[in-house]
């Protein structure tokens, strides 16, 4: 039986909550996370970081762990070993939490081969809610004080370089010190990769890299915590069903290898998703144009016609391509939603190609929007912004593992999305934002520096894949996502999204013919994945209003609420690993209330079918308050009649 675990990853290293006097932290493996004070997190993360020549994070196995704890102090010893190919560095880890409060974590390394690196060393992550905007105190290394604030929109650069301490205030008032020694330390807003964090590390980028790591070259570093002010009372979570709505945005899907043909059940399947178009990657550099345009067009068209999203990668030779994709969408004819356009050797496009092609793709498609960007990330987009004039909207693509892989930091990246998009509406003109495409793992990786990557070795999982595809947490984080960057009313709604692939293991359901690796992914042939199931809830909202959803506490919970006409559907998900108590407000007298967790996602997984066609629990919510409990990684689908008066007019 291939019962879907809770997170669908790997078990985590055991996880310790501690306490340093008024602090309390949770100690995972060898990191130190979500550092709170009175229930308010101020600290998200301390950690050792060892990166490779292409920025790929080695990750380190610790073993000898001792924890000492009496419930006012601490102590913890280990051993870290980060091996991977070339890398063999290991260090000791000592944190210690005093009774006032201070944590200091040290670390003592030795590399033990020579290696290529581009960082070794500490990393502080400070959480985004409690820090964008506000003021902190910056202390470089030659003791002057800097008094500054975090950035309120997206740094493209470093917002702050040569850090010996930072305090920062958060809106309780408190401050908190964190004081690095060992290195010179500088921060990046960690927005720009979606990354939930403003994040302090050693080794400034301005300095050359990669750097040659002799054997037995030692790095020694230390971080102490303290604070400087009193605690504040933490909120509790609650979710609140506001109005007014906005349309809901066109969510499509990836189509993936465009030369595998959908079997018919496949087709149904997503047809059922109502997705708003179809993803499609073109190279006129290649053979096949034609060809590809065609066979994908027919994939939309069994799907309903469904529109192409079409990413455009122009060479050098752009001119003599375009007037080649012209004669390919004249024979084919498809349905295009909206071109993205991208040169194959630019991080972000150029204007020179994006007005190139522009008056090309108006005499094929008239009307059709023409926007560009970078297929990377944000960062790029931020720091290679071409000029307005020639784009309808600007395009990104986000994932939740450009730094960590571990849950609980795919889950923290949610919160970063939606400030992209606002990131996005601050450039010059304001332009919309495309997000295309949301994917769980990097496709690839942009700023590699180690020449082609090389073949995959027999019977391990391609890079870009990752079991959690078929997990309840990625369908959580899928909820998270759409409701992080379409369901905020106080935010720039964006003009489009993209999730995933339609089939396979990048995508929503498995192939019929079953996976290429099934002991390393371990699906079942033609099974559906859990973020099926949510998208095919918000599909049947398409075209319909998001509501604003207000939230309080912490960040553990996920809400959209949809509504179309009298009908109200709230998704709500819990983000943790742990089950998770919710009240929802702002409902009618009455709802109808269906889960997936641990206890149904087999079968829903394994007939999609039924599962969507079974009817939820009947349950009188009170007042229109309906409280839950959440499993690890549940979801709750919450339908209701669309209340009116306060909070419910539409």
């Amino acid at each position: 039986m291939n019962q879907p675990r809770p997170s669908g990853a790997a078990p985590s290293p055991h996880r310790e909550r501690l306490r340093a006097g008024p602090l309390s932290a949770v100690l995972d493996g060898g990191d130190l996370r979500s550092i709170r004070l009175g229930g308010v997190e101020y600290i998200r993360r301390l950690h050792v970081a060892v990166r490779d020549r292409d920025w790929g994070t080695v990750p380190a196995s610790i073993s000898g762990r001792s924890v000492e704890s009496d419930g006012r102090s601490f102590a913890v010893s280990f051993l870290a070993e980060h091996r991977e190919g070339p890398i063999d560095f290991s260090w000791r880890g000592s944190i210690r939490g005093g009774p006032d409060g201070t944590i200091t974590y040290r670390m003592e390394g030795e590399a033990r081969s020579t290696f290529l690196r581009n960082r070794i060393g500490l990393c502080v992550l400070h959480p985004i809610v409690r820090c964008a905007g506000l003021p902190c105190r910056v202390e470089t290394t030659a003791g002057a004080v800097i008094d500054g604030r975090f950035p309120q929109r997206i740094a493209p650069h470093q917002p702050f370089r040569d850090i010996r301490a930072i305090a920062h205030e958060a809106d309780t008032g408190v401050w908190v010190e964190v004081r690095l020694e060992g290195e010179a330390f500088e921060m990046e807003d960690q927005r720009n990769w979606t990354d939930a964090s403003f994040k302090t590390y050693g080794t400034p980028l301005d300095l050359p890299f990669p750097v040659e790591v002799a054997r037995g070259t030692r790095v020694e570093q230390s971080a102490t915590i303290r604070l400087v002010e009193p605690p504040a009372d933490p909120p509790s979570w609650r979710s609140v069903v506001a109005a007014p709505g906005r349309r809901l945005p066109p969510i499509g899907l990836g189509i993936g290898d465009p030369g595998r043909a959908w079997s018919p059940r496949e087709a149904a399947r997503l047809r059922a998703l109502n997705p708003g178009h179809l993803r499609v990657d073109l190279h006129p550099s290649r053979p096949g144009l034609g060809e590809t345009l065609a066979r994908t067009w027919g994939q939309a068209t069994a799907l309903g016609g469904v529109p192409l999203e079409v990413a455009l990668f122009l060479s050098d030779a752009a001119e003599a391509e375009l007037v080649e994709l012209g004669r390919a969408v004249a024979t084919a004819r498809p349905g295009i939603a909206r071109w993205l356009v991208f040169h194959v050797s630019e991080k972000a496009t150029g204007e020179r190609w994006v007005r190139l092609a522009r008056p090309h793709l108006e005499r094929m498609t008239p009307g059709v929007p023409i926007g560009s960007g970078s297929d990377a990330y944000f960062a790029e987009l931020n720091r290679g912004y071409p000029p307005v004039p020639p784009v309808d909207f600007v395009c990104y693509s986000i994932n939740p593992q450009v730094h960590a892989s571990d849950d609980a930091s795919v889950v923290e990246t949610l919160e970063a999305q939606p400030w992209t998009v606002r990131g996005a509406r601050a450039l010059p003109g304001s332009p919309p934002a495309v997000v295309s495409p949301i994917t769980l793992r990097p496709r690839f990786n942009p700023n590699a520096t180690g020449g082609v990557a090389p073949d995959q070795p027999p019977g391990v999982l391609p890079d870009s894949v990752d079991p959690r595809q078929r997990s309840l947490l990625g369908a959580a984080w899928t909820l998270g996502s759409i409701a992080a960057l379409a369901g905020r009313g106080d935010d720039p709604s964006p003009l489009a999204l993209t999730y995933f692939e339609a089939v396979g293991w990048r995508g929503v359901m498995e192939r019929e013919d079953g996976p290429p690796l099934p002991d390393r992914f371990p699906s079942r042939p033609g099974e559906v994945f859990p973020m099926y199931h949510v998208l095919a809830d918000i599909g049947e909202f398409a075209g319909g209003e998001c509501l604003a959803v207000q939230s309080g506490g912490d960040r553990g919970v996920a809400a959209l609420a949809l509504a179309d006409g009298d009908r109200l559907r709230v998704l709500v998900a819990n983000l943790d690993a742990e089950p998770r108590a919710v009240r929802v407000l702002g409902l009618g007298a009455s709802a109808e209330v269906r889960r997936l967790d641990e206890s149904n996602a087999e079968e829903a997984m394994r007939s999609p079918e039924a599962f969507r066609a079974s009817r939820g629990d009947e349950v009188e919510t009170g007042g229109g308050t309906l409280p839950l409990v959440l499993a690890p990684y549940a979801l709750a689908r919450i339908d209701t009649a669309r209340p009116r008066g306060p909070g419910g007019d539409r």
